[in-house]
């Protein structure tokens, strides 16, 4: 009876033993493959055609989400702006779009495929194109540097099946990567492809003949606008620190000996009749039309909504320097205004982010022409 007992138990040892000694082999092959799986993902191709239609499926949900300021002679003046600058980019092939989206929050989205968005209230707080175009050719190289692609390849809870070569192989992988791209657009850039935005973007813009300190001057408005708030708000809530970023971009400046450029504050006059808003008078959206976190998957931490906004319906027409209205609120009172009081902080809610949006995402459509862009260049006394 014992000797029965004891083989039983000798036997059961052997067989424990047995797949004991398996377990690190059967880890590891578990590990091989999700590595094989990861490594196989960094590996594969993202088309130039997949990349537009991700962008074309983001901006959709950040027009949803903002509106569009329905106003063509100002959107056909920030994509001459933006054009200029995409001629001297890495990836001037792509068919780039400029969206101006209708709300007071600050804000700039670059989705991938060339869709640059900035927001009004953005718009508010520049003084002069030099700045309009630093902030244009840092969202301009968010998408020549393919950031919002490397940022997913580089999840490790992003996975593909076996038999996936590239995000248009089935619906439901598109679908994935695209509501992933969207919450990295929409989230923000991480520290390292921030400041690879701005090394590049103020390449193109000085490039371009403009004043490399424009992209410097925005960065310290918007510093001054968030001193007041106890979190980082829109533009600031992923990027690096203020202090990191400004001595950064003043080396690149004295590097490349980048001075002298175009600043042109009397012609980024003409076309800009926004007024900022204080961040503490930011007024909050709810559920948007689209739902945008709702709908697509996007973080729902993040989720804010619609604004009824200025009606601009009626306001297009014919582009014409000489016809735009003149501005109001620019210069020393709009930097005064802009300023937040430490009492009207934003209290950790990002009220750039949160900001009601305009009731119109219907995307205004401008054509600009190699005439057009000449004339521009021209009139600004920027490079041919």
């Amino acid at each position: 009876m014992r000797y029965g007992i004891l083989t039983g138990l000798l036997t059961c040892m052997m067989v424990v033993q047995a797949a004991y000694s398996q377990f690190p082999r059967v880890l590891k092959d578990k590990i091989d493959k999700v590595d094989s799986v990861a490594a196989k993902f960094k590996d594969a191709v993202v088309t130039e055609e997949e990349e537009v239609k991700l962008g074309e499926d983001i901006s959709t949900r950040i027009r949803d989400k903002y509106g569009v300021v329905q106003d063509q002679a100002i959107h056909k003046y920030v994509t001459l702006v933006g054009t200029v600058i995409v001629k001297k980019s890495s990836r001037t092939s792509l068919p780039f779009h400029f969206i101006v989206l209708d709300t007071d929050g600050v804000n700039a989205f670059a989705a991938p495929g060339g869709f640059i968005h900035i927001t009004r209230g953005a718009l508010s707080l520049m003084k002069d194109e030099a700045e309009l175009a630093g902030v244009l050719g840092h969202e301009i190289a968010h998408v020549t540097q393919r950031h919002t692609i490397n940022a997913i390849r580089n999840r490790k809870g992003f996975q593909m099946a076996a038999n996936e070569k590239s995000i248009g192989s089935n619906p439901d992988l598109y679908k994935r990567f695209a509501d992933e791209a969207f919450n990295v657009v929409f989230a923000g850039f991480g520290r390292a492809d921030e400041l690879d935005a701005d090394e590049h973007g103020i390449s193109f813009s000085a490039n371009a003949g403009y004043d490399a300190g424009g992209l410097s001057l925005f960065l310290t408005a918007l510093n001054e606008r968030n001193s007041g708030s106890d979190s980082k708000q829109g533009l600031f809530a992923s990027h690096p620190e203020m202090d990191e970023r400004l001595q950064k971009l003043v080396a690149i400046v004295k590097s490349n000996n980048w001075t002298g450029g175009a600043i042109d504050q009397e012609r980024f006059a003409k076309n800009m009749t926004y007024k900022p808003v204080e961040l503490a008078k930011i007024v909050a959206g709810g559920q948007g039309a689209a739902g945008l976190a709702g709908e697509s998957g996007g973080d729902k931490k993040k989720d804010e909504d619609k604004k009824e906004g200025d009606d601009d319906s009626k306001k297009k027409s014919r582009f014409s320097l000489s016809k735009l209205k003149n501005p109001t609120g620019t210069g020393e009172q709009t930097k005064q205004s802009a300023a937040v009081t430490g009492s009207g902080g934003s209290r950790g809610v990002d009220n750039e982010r949160a900001a009601k949006g305009g009731p119109n995402p219907a995307v205004v459509a401008v054509a600009v022409t190699e005439k057009e862009i000449d004339e521009f260049k021209k009139e600004g006394k920027l490079k041919a």
